[in-house]
């Protein structure tokens, strides 16, 4: 990402894809991604003090991955609204089977195959 500046979201996901190029550090993103919803859910059904956890939850589960898993630096403290969104359209494509497949279009064969193909 340093050099070539990022104007749009079409431009920011290949990158965030290969950043995102092993299955333990998309599935622990995703399980943040759930909570933090969760999150919401029960800020605006039960307290509100449950937004504050919210963010934290997510950037959490995210950042751990990358530190621990993934070895490489969050999208987030560059771009941090593109972020967001990718994390998002990350989590549903896998919730349909299909992220695999933009790993392989913008990672190519190097990506570790996801262990949950069926």
């Amino acid at each position: 990402m340093e050099g070539t500046p990022i104007r749009s979201f079409a431009e920011f996901w290949p990158y965030y894809v290969r950043a995102h190029s092993r299955f333990a550090t998309r599935l622990v993103h995703a399980i943040g991604s759930v909570m933090a919803i969760v999150a919401v859910g029960l800020a605006l059904s039960i307290n509100l003090w449950f937004l504050a956890a919210a963010p934290l939850i997510g950037y959490g589960f995210a950042w751990f991955s990358h530190f621990y898993l993934e070895h490489n630096r969050p999208a987030t403290f560059g771009h941090p609204f593109f972020s967001l969104l990718a994390d998002y359209r990350m989590l549903f494509l896998m919730m349909a089977g299909r992220m695999d497949d933009e790993v392989h279009k913008y990672v190519g064969a190097s990506a570790p195959p996801s262990p949950l193909k069926v």
